[in-house]
């Protein structure tokens, strides 16, 4: 790509990841490739067996524990997002990749694994022809200044109002 932008999906609505994944397939159909760093998920979610197929063209790699942090971060959850950092800063300067995904990197930042810097100042290094996804509920009011394209999902209703637990194939 000639050019590449800096986008952010937020918000509290579902669809965040779901927006990145789009965008990934309709490149990868393209013939671009793409790396896709997971900040928080490990495990086998059905997007991760869906990309797979896709292997040729995209890259994803878990650096999240898989579980919820509250409080302070433990120090495995900091090294793992520590060793994610650097294959993002790694995979936007490569020159292997046209599109690079920081999936819930505004979520690792809310959690303390990552700092609003770390995230800007990897928009303010990436190369020109480089698109940088960053997804995450609380993006960060810097983070949104400095990217061109912000979408907020913005949830109005949902049925895990109802009780109704995430799906598989849907949810997760």
């Amino acid at each position: 790509m000639k050019q590449g932008f800096v986008q952010v999906y937020t918000g509290d609505g579902k669809g965040k990841t779901t927006a990145a994944i789009g965008l990934v397939v309709r490149a990868a159909g393209a013939g671009l490739k793409v790396f896709i760093a997971q900040f928080i998920k490990s495990g086998d979610y059905s997007e991760i067996k869906a990309l797979k197929k896709f292997s040729d063209h995209i890259t994803i790699r878990q650096f999240g524990q898989g579980r919820f942090i509250r409080g302070k971060p433990a120090d495995e959850d900091i090294a793992a997002a520590q060793n994610g950092l650097n294959a993002v800063i790694s995979a936007v300067f490569s020159d292997e990749f046209d599109i690079v995904v920081i999936e819930e990197g505004n979520v690792a930042v809310t959690c303390g694994l990552l700092s609003v810097q770390d995230i800007l100042d990897i928009i303010s290094i990436k190369p020109e022809g480089v698109e940088l996804v960053i997804t995450g509920r609380g993006a960060d009011p810097s983070v949104i200044e400095k990217a061109d394209l912000v979408t907020e999902m913005k949830e109005i209703k949902h049925y895990y109002q109802k009780g109704v637990q995430a799906r598989v194939g849907i949810e997760k």
